[in-house]
C-alpha cells in the first residue's frame, strides 16, 4: 500500500509540470524520506535568504536568453519542483543514493528544462548565469552538477547542507539578497560564483523522496 501510495504521489507531481494541478495542491502531496535519491521530487532551499530555487518559462533579457533562474521566497509553489536525475553514462538508477562527489541533473518540473550554467554574465552582479536549458529529448554537459555534502557525511540527506558546483565552469550555484525589480513576488537572482562562500549552501526541503533501493 505505502509502494502504490508513493507512485502516484509522484505521477502526481510530475504531471503538473504538465499544468495539471496549482502548488498549493502539490505541497499536500509530500512522502518524505531521510534520504535524497535519483527520481525524488525536491526543493532546494537556500540556507542564507530562505528562498527557494525556482524557474518559469520566462527568458533573461540579457546574456543567454535562456529562460530564467531565481530564488523563491514562497514554499508553496509549485515552479519550484526539481527532479534529479543521473548522467547518460552513470549506472545510477531510480531509487540510488547519492554520494558526495557524485553528478547529477536536475530537470525543471513544470517546464521540463535542465538547471545549467555557462560562461555569460548573471543579469544583476555579473557573475556566471545560471538558466534553465534543453529538455527530455535535448542536454549537454552544462547541465552537469557535482553534490559536494557539508561535514562528514558520505550521502545525501533531507536538511543536509550541500553545495551543487557546476562541472563545466566550476562555479557554485550561489544566490543573495540582490532582488529583480521587474519580476513579482521579491525573487532574487541565482548564480554560480567559483568560490565557496556562505551563500553557495543548500538543503533538500519539501517534495517527494523515492525510497532508497533495497530498503523495507
Amino acid at each position: 500500500m505505502a509502494a502504490s501510495l508513493l507512485v502516484l504521489a509522484v505521477a502526481f507531481l510530475v504531471g503538473a509540470g504538465h499544468g495539471g494541478i496549482d502548488g498549493g495542491a502539490a505541497a499536500h502531496m509530500e512522502v518524505e524520506g531521510s534520504e535524497v535519491t535519483y527520481g525524488s521530487v525536491i526543493k532546494l532551499l537556500h540556507e542564507k535568504t530562505k528562498h527557494r530555487l525556482h524557474s518559469h518559462d520566462v527568458p533573461y533579457g540579457s546574456g543567454s536568453g535562456q529562460q530564467s533562474v531565481t530564488g523563491f521566497p514562497e514554499g508553496d509553489d509549485s515552479n519550484s519542483y526539481w527532479i534529479i536525475k543521473p548522467t547518460p553514462d552513470s549506472s545510477s538508477k531510480q531509487g540510488d543514493s547519492i554520494q558526495t562527489g557524485g553528478i547529477i541533473k536536475l530537470q525543471h518540473m513544470k517546464t521540463r528544462r535542465w538547471l545549467h550554467s555557462h560562461l555569460h554574465a548573471s543579469p544583476l552582479s555579473g557573475n556566471l548565469e545560471v538558466s534553465c536549458f534543453g529538455g527530455d529529448e535535448l542536454s549537454d554537459t552544462g547541465d552537469y552538477w557535482r553534490l559536494e555534502i557539508e561535514g562528514s557525511g558520505k550521502v545525501w540527506k533531507r536538511d543536509q547542507k550541500v553545495r551543487l558546483r557546476h562541472v563545466d565552469t566550476g562555479g557554485y550555484l550561489h544566490s543573495h539578497s540582490k532582488k529583480y525589480n521587474r519580476l513579482g513576488g521579491g525573487q532574487q537572482e541565482v548564480c554560480g560564483v567559483r568560490e565557496k562562500r556562505a551563500e553557495n549552501i543548500w538543503l533538500a526541503a519539501e517534495g517527494v523522496y523515492l525510497p532508497v533501493n533495497g530498503s523495507k
